[in-house]
């Protein structure tokens, strides 16, 4: 009775230390903002960029800070790619206490939620969005990616290298994103030698054949169009059936398997610059492929098959950025992440993240990708700089 009663004893002791390490794992939380746009016009970016982070926490989803292991816990807020969400999305976030922010794929609705990020004392990892205003005068919001003056003089450089003298550009009204790139693209071009024909079209377009017909007019060698994917869409619809000979131009945004699939069977020649080709990374390709193939919901938001995207790669990139901060500051609180995050130092899968004092990354390179017409996939062309 005895070694009955002591064996029960024990036993109690270790589901008592087992119930205390579970409360004690539960208080250990720290929270990541997943600041990003699941609707609207860059719903579809968006989700894959999503793909990225919630990959990378299935990794890892833990982070030690002096000594003790704290769990990693998304927390997302659409901002539904408008910038009149921004603010709301971006408080959402801050209610939930987070200690840093990643987004968002866009570079309007980042801007839009900058100062609301700023007076909450809350650091913001952008990871797609390009514009130079994000990180413009303000010490919280840094970013993973190129900028736009970057990419643009890319595309300029990659379009007049390949014989083109007269380029047509087309971007939507009132975004940031399309109007910045298309102002770079043309200083670069310009500068160049070459001539520029810019129109503009309002949101919510869903016709794009006079456009195409007016760049046929004017002779244009390409047409350079920075716009979200579901334009880039239509855009490549558009150019078939009038029969546009010369190159579609398309940046980041175009970077999207949906985008790739839309000129299967279509005679378009379209490029477009990205941070990431699926090949740059083997452990990673491998290993988020078999994760989207074994998760209908992330196979869904990929656009319906595993191909990487560019913006997945940063996502991944982005969270990881995120955990090295967070290890150097030793803390969960914001101020303490945002202090050390200028300092970090990491070798992502697109390449090595340092900040330069503005806090965007100090990159030199860009993928140039084709979309193969007969697979409807993307394919590598080269990797090219602004010299």
């Amino acid at each position: 009775m005895k070694k009955v009663l002591a064996l029960v004893l024990a036993m109690l002791m270790v589901f008592a230390l087992c119930a205390c390490g579970d409360n004690g794992a539960e208080a250990n939380v720290i929270k990541i903002g997943v600041y990003e746009p699941q609707t609207g016009a860059n719903g579809a970016g968006g989700k894959q960029e999503i793909l990225g982070m919630e990959y990378a926490n299935e990794v890892c989803p833990t982070v030690e800070i002096n000594g003790v292991t704290y769990n990693v816990e998304l927390v997302y807020a659409d901002n539904e790619s408008v910038n009149e969400k921004a603010v709301s999305a971006a408080t959402e976030l801050i209610a939930e206490g987070v200690s840093v922010v990643l987004g968002s794929y866009g570079s309007g609705v980042s801007i839009a939620a900058s100062d609301t990020f700023k007076e909450a004392g809350v650091p913001a990892i952008g990871v797609t969005c390009t514009n130079p205003q994000v990180t413009e005068g303000n010490e919280h919001y840094f970013r993973v990616c190129f900028l736009d003056p970057f990419q643009g003089t890319v595309l300029a450089n990659y379009a007049w290298a390949n014989g083109v003298t007269t380029a047509y550009t087309l971007a939507m009204l009132g975004s940031d994103y399309d109007q910045g790139l298309v102002y770079y693209f043309t200083q670069a071009f310009e500068a160049l030698g070459g001539t520029v024909i810019s129109e503009d079209f309002p949101e919510g377009s869903a016709n794009f054949v006079s456009y195409i017909n007016n760049a046929k007019a004017a002779g244009a060698g390409c047409i350079m169009a920075p716009v979200s994917t579901n334009y880039a869409q239509l855009i490549i619809e558009a150019a078939a059936a009038q029969g546009f000979e010369g190159a579609l131009l398309g940046s980041d945004t175009w970077d999207n398997n949906m985008v790739a699939e839309s000129a299967k069977g279509k005679a378009v020649d379209l490029k477009i610059t990205t941070f990431y080709q699926e090949g740059g990374n083997a452990a990673f390709d491998t290993g988020i492929k078999e994760w989207m193939n074994a998760n209908a919901d992330a196979l869904t938001n990929n656009g319906g098959n595993d191909d990487v995207s560019a913006v997945t790669a940063m996502g991944y990139d982005a969270y990881f950025t995120a955990l090295e901060a967070i290890k150097a500051a030793g803390s969960t609180e914001p101020a303490a992440v945002l202090a050390a995050l200028p300092g970090i130092s990491y070798e992502g899968v697109s390449g090595l993240i340092e900040f330069d004092d503005i806090g965007d990354a100090i990159r030199d390179s860009a993928y140039i990708k084709t979309a193969n017409t007969e697979t409807g996939k993307f394919e590598f062309v080269a990797i090219q700089g602004v010299n």
